[in-house]
Order: C-alpha cells, then sequence, then structure tokens
C-alpha cells in the first residue's frame, strides 16, 4: 500500500486534555503551562495559567514535542530506554534543536490503539506532578500514554 489510514487527535481532544490539565492544576493549587501538539510535533494548543512564569510555556511546548517523538514520556532515558547521565541528555538536546528534545518529566505520547497520536507537555509543578497532570490528561480522552497499557 502506498496510502495508510491513519488517526489523528481533533482540537476537541485537545481542547478536552486541556480542560482536565488545567482542573487538576488548581486542585494542586499550582499554575502550570500545557501545551498539546500532534504525532507530527505541531502544537494544537498551548496555555498558561495566570501567574505561570513565561519560561513554563517553552518547556511545556519541549515536552509535548518530545513525548509525540519517543512515543513515550520525557524522561532521563535515551532511544532503548537506557538511563542518560547529564552530558548526554544535553547532548541528545542539542543533537534534536531547540524544543525538540528533554529529559525533564511532564511530557506523554498520546497512544491510540497502539499509534501515537500526539504528546501533552505540563510545567510548572515538581516534575512528579507535572508528569501526574499529563498522564491524567490523557486519560481523560480514554487514550494510553503508554504503547502497551499493561
Amino acid at each position: 500500500m502506498y496510502v495508510a489510514s491513519t488517526k489523528r487527535l481533533t482540537n476537541d481532544g485537545a481542547k478536552k486534555m486541556m480542560t482536565t490539565a488545567i482542573d487538576k492544576a488548581r486542585e494542586a493549587n499550582i499554575a502550570i503551562s500545557v501545551a498539546i501538539a500532534d504525532a507530527g510535533g505541531h502544537l494544537i494548543l498551548l496555555e498558561r495559567m495566570d501567574g505561570g512564569r513565561f519560561h513554563l510555556v517553552h518547556s511545556a511546548t519541549t515536552k509535548a514535542v518530545s513525548a509525540a517523538s519517543n512515543k513515550r514520556p520525557t524522561s532521563a532515558k535515551g532511544a532503548q530506554a537506557q538511563p542518560l547521565d547529564v552530558a548526554h541528555a544535553l547532548g541528545l538536546a542539542l543533537a534534536a534543536g531547540p524544543e525538540r528534545w528533554t529529559a525533564m518529566e511532564g511530557g506523554c505520547p498520546v497512544i491510540v490503539d497502539g499509534e501515537c497520536i500526539g504528546g501533552v507537555g505540563v510545567s510548572g509543578g515538581d516534575w512528579a506532578t507535572d508528569e501526574r497532570i499529563a498522564r491524567e490528561a490523557v486519560e481523560s480522552i480514554g487514550a494510553s500514554w503508554r504503547i502497551d497499557p499493561k
């Protein structure tokens, strides 16, 4: 076949994930930025809560793009899920280019039927909170943040 049928993240799906992330941040009493990208890493939605620091916009966007590209949550792990030291994590970020790869937690892919249709990036809390909010946002549309949800 020369043409494939693929799923895609809709604007309504992105809005639902955005609403969930903002609601969870309010419950945690933190101001975050949330970025939602499609499977190609193109931004669909971006929001910074009142009180959110301006650099969080860039962190959230990079997390969303990195999660969509790698098809796994962002972390300090390489392509084969091997742990990376600081030099290698920085090297990967520099090699991938600005706003394309990060070792910071808080980015989750959006997986539907084993296919990555986008990524969500959350920035503003501690790393565990950012990751939890991103996961909850993905799950709010019935998607998974893992290729194999076992």
